[in-house]
């Protein structure tokens, strides 16, 4: 029966281990292990936080690369834009400058193919002239080898510069 029910010296002295186990461990062992679990404690909240922290900062640098390319994009476009205004300026310049110098060309050629087709006719009308007074002289040396022939001339002629006078 001492197997189930303990003598009370044993359990006297039972007891005062206890106790003096409890209070060794209350007073060195519990606040020990209670600043481990605390600052093991500290130091998983403090990780979670850092990662929350490391998310936010993912996701502010994402939505700032986003921003960038994005910025980047519509940078491109408008330097594009502007290159394509520039060349279509560029190309409107050059187009008017060819049609100006064509209409100055072309002016300057009808005004040379002007000046020599009034050369021309002036030399025409020279060599006409020219080439009439020899026939006149011809065919009036040939007309009027004598006197009469000669009166009948003027007389005609005097009357048609009559008439013309007249009629004008």
């Amino acid at each position: 029966m001492d197997l189930l029910v303990p003598s009370t010296g044993l359990l006297f002295w039972m007891t005062i281990t206890f106790l003096v186990v409890l209070f060794i461990l209350w007073k060195y062992g519990f606040p020990a292990i209670t600043n481990m679990v605390k600052e093991r404690n500290a130091f998983i909240d403090e990780s979670l936080r850092k990662a929350h922290e490391a998310n936010e900062r993912l996701a502010n640098i994402q939505k700032e690369g986003e921003s960038i390319l994005q910025e980047a994009r519509e940078r491109q476009a408008k330097i594009l834009k502007e290159a394509t205004e520039t060349r279509d300026a560029i190309v409107e310049k050059a187009q008017d400058k060819a049609r100006q110098e064509g209409a100055r060309l072309i002016d300057d050629a009808k005004t040379a193919i002007e000046q020599e087709k009034k050369a021309a006719i002036a030399d025409i009308r020279k060599q006409v002239a020219t080439l009439s007074v020899e026939i006149a002289e011809r065919v009036l040396k040939a007309n009027l080898k004598d006197d009469k022939a000669q009166m009948d001339l003027i007389n005609r002629m005097l009357d048609e510069i009559t008439v013309d006078k007249e009629k004008g």
